[in-house]
């Protein structure tokens, strides 16, 4: 059995379940929502986990409302809830009768659905919470390379890299064959997987739909179709231009990028390290790693790029509140930003800036700008470097 490592969300969840009657765990399909659950579930003597893609366990719930009642002082868990949406209307009224904090926590793989379902039956009922595969954070610095390399699933991360990549080309083709099609997507495999390896190939860059329909023989509204599926299923993600009150032409179509990099290099046919150094995704590949770490570590935080048609850029910009922060991703240990860098932390009066670069510690190139690595950049990120 492999050790088990700590998710950053446990406490999180712990506190939700306190503040609210259910809570919603929603991510893609074996990034561990599950074996959390689980664990959090086992030292409780008031807890019951369902798993409705059991039949035995789905049985339980032919008569909704009597197994409620009959478990009244537990805890329940019911995990891949979209499978049954039609039980959320016996949880709200569960919730209704009973009154009380900590009643259900929901597992769910498809945003769509289960957010769609429980916010029309479970308003001001329900905390919601988004799991990702295992991020930096909690695996540790020594680890980044693998981590980079195999992603964030537990099954591909905590393996060796032959049987990883195995793992992750099994998981595409299941999410192919089985999972659209149980969303009630009538979407041909074929079709999907190529769409997806397109993306991979598009890897933070603009979502350019037309470019896109025109290799597959399909509509514009098609392909967005499928890149919606794809993001809802938490295995994209589409990150939104800045939307700046300056005299520049911004460029307005979001950036796209595959939120698990070990699956981005399984697209891609990338098995080792040096099959990662020597391709020619590698500076995206670190660009998207990066930004899906640190938007997963500041979900409080507004999240865009930023670039003009004349092609100055920033690779993400946070926004919280009155503070600002922009981001540039260099794959090199001693990375030197470009005058595209300058001119946009000019363009948008920015005072706190970061590049963010696979090295060791921190420190200044100028005032107010900041080599680091990503776990020193998130321990600094309480304290402006203006201050």
């Amino acid at each position: 059995m492999q050790t088990y490592i700590q998710r950053s969300l446990t406490d999180n969840i712990l506190m939700r379940l306190q503040q609210m009657p259910a809570v919603a765990l929603l991510g893609p399909r074996q990034c561990g929502k599950s074996t959390l659950a689980k664990r959090l579930i086992s030292p409780m003597t008031h807890g019951l986990y369902l798993d409705l893609e059991k039949s035995s366990d789905l049985n339980k719930l032919r008569d909704p409302e009597a197994f409620f009642a009959l478990n009244h002082d537990k805890l329940i868990c019911l995990d891949e809830i979209q499978r049954a949406p039609e039980l959320f209307t016996f949880l709200r009224s569960t919730i209704d009768e009973e009154g009380r904090n900590g009643r259900f926590l929901v597992l769910g793989s498809a945003s769509r659905d289960l957010i769609q379902q429980s916010s029309e039956s479970l308003a001001g009922r329900i905390g919601y919470l988004e799991m990702t595969p295992f991020q930096l954070d909690e695996v540790g610095e020594p680890a980044l390379r693998s981590l980079w390399l195999q992603g964030g699933f537990p099954r591909s991360f905590l393996t060796d890299l032959e049987a990883s990549h195995a793992w992750r080309m099994d998981f595409i083709r299941t999410f192919l064959e089985r999972d659209i099609p149980q969303l009630g997507f009538a979407i041909p495999a074929k079709s999907m997987e190529r769409l997806w390896r397109m993306c991979a190939h598009s890897h933070g860059q603009n979502l350019n739909t037309s470019k896109i329909s025109g290799s597959l023989g399909t509509s514009h509204h098609t392909v967005r179709k499928y890149i919606d599926i794809l993001a809802e299923t938490f295995l994209l993600r589409i990150l939104p231009p800045y939307e700046a009150n300056i005299k520049k032409r911004l460029i307005k179509s979001p950036k796209i990028y595959l939120r698990d990099s070990g699956l981005l290099h399984a697209l891609l046919d990338i098995e080792t390290q040096n099959d990662l150094l020597g391709h020619p995704i590698l500076g995206a590949s670190w660009e998207g790693f990066v930004v899906e770490n640190i938007i997963a570590a500041t979900p409080d935080w507004h999240h865009f790029f930023y670039r003009t048609a004349t092609g100055v850029e920033l690779d993400l910009v946070m926004e919280k509140g009155q503070r600002k922060i922009a981001l540039e991703c260099k794959v090199s240990s001693a990375p030197k930003p470009g005058k595209g860098f300058w001119q946009a932390i000019d363009d948008l009066e920015i005072t706190e800036a970061w590049i963010i670069a696979p090295i060791k510690g921190t420190y200044p190139i100028e005032k107010n700008v900041r080599v680091s690595a990503i776990s020193d950049f998130l321990v600094n990120l309480g304290t402006p470097i203006h201050s």
